[in-house]
């Protein structure tokens, strides 16, 4: 019987499916904006300074895209976003974006089509959150302006540690708010990634140090985030954890409505040295006993 991957190379000669690295940004918009709020991160990766970091890979059918995979540069393991057709999208994955380890946000659906490339790692359940001028309800509280002189208090909240420390520029480039209590910072709300010509941004970075919860300092700092973004942005997106019933409360506060459910899994190359192990063990295990 023919593997998962030697199927889907089938499907992609029989259906003549290119795939191809691209820069073509105006290319991935339209592709993008077929579902912007879905593609939210994506669509606002496409600003320059964002756009220099990532790499992109399209699949065609017929001289038409079908399918777009987006990975993010640095340090592995770094985000691949995927959207489209499974054949396309494995296509792309097998010949033109291949990290070996990567942060994968995909549709639930397309988890089984992504395994004959990449082993798939438990995760949770995500959901994409949105908020618009019009649906936005901003809460009041005592948060202020972030500046990139606030960068190492902002790292200490978040602890997390000197290879993950957000640079300077993360202040500069984004907007951050935060609450000070006694001069220490003990919440803070920020940015993920901001396109204002696409007019998306993306909130991240939210974090109320354990001994302060409980007071709204997590609404009310995402809340000052969004409204400035707002003003420049017609859509602003986040992503939550199925599992987190007080996030998605205190983001529902706000004006914002979960958009659509995806899955956030780790993923590892399929063909590297781990793989052939566990492969070989999986063989000797189920290899029928000489009676």
């Amino acid at each position: 019987m023919a593997s998962a991957t030697q199927q889907r190379r089938t499907a992609t000669r029989e259906r003549a499916i290119a795939a191809l690295p691209t820069r073509d940004r105006q290319l991935l918009r339209d592709f993008l904006e077929r579902d912007r709020l879905r593609a939210g991160y994506a669509v606002a990766d496409l600003d320059a300074r964002e756009f220099a970091k990532t790499r992109w890979g399209v699949a065609t059918e017929g001289g038409e895209p079908i399918s777009v995979v987006l990975e993010y540069g640095g340090l592995t393991p770094q985000p691949l976003f995927v959207m489209g057709d499974p054949d396309g999208i494995v296509a792309i994955l097998r010949d033109v974006i291949r990290p070996r380890l990567a942060y994968l946000a995909a549709d639930e659906t397309l988890l089984a089509p992504i395994a004959s490339v990449y082993r798939i790692d438990p995760g949770p359940p995500m959901v994409r959150m949105a908020v618009s001028r019009q649906s936005f309800r901003p809460v009041q509280g005592p948060v202020q302006r972030l500046v990139p002189a606030d960068i190492s208090d902002l790292n200490r909240l978040y602890g997390l540690g000197f290879a993950g420390w957000l640079p300077a520029d993360a202040i500069a480039n984004g907007v951050y708010y935060g609450v000070r209590i006694a001069g220490r910072l003990v919440a803070a709300a920020g940015t993920h990634v901001i396109n204002p010509d696409a007019g998306i941004a993306a909130v991240g970075n939210v974090m109320t140090h354990i001994d302060f919860r409980g007071r709204g300092f997590a609404k009310q700092t995402t809340s000052a985030v969004t409204q400035e973004l707002l003003r420049s942005c017609a859509d602003v997106v986040l992503n939550v954890r199925a599992d987190n019933p007080p996030a998605l409360a205190a983001y529902r506060a706000l004006g914002y409505a979960e958009y659509c459910r995806f899955e956030e899994r780790l993923v590892h190359r399929r063909g590297g040295p781990w793989d052939s192990i566990v492969t070989y063990l999986t063989r000797a295990l189920l290899r029928p006993k000489e009676s």
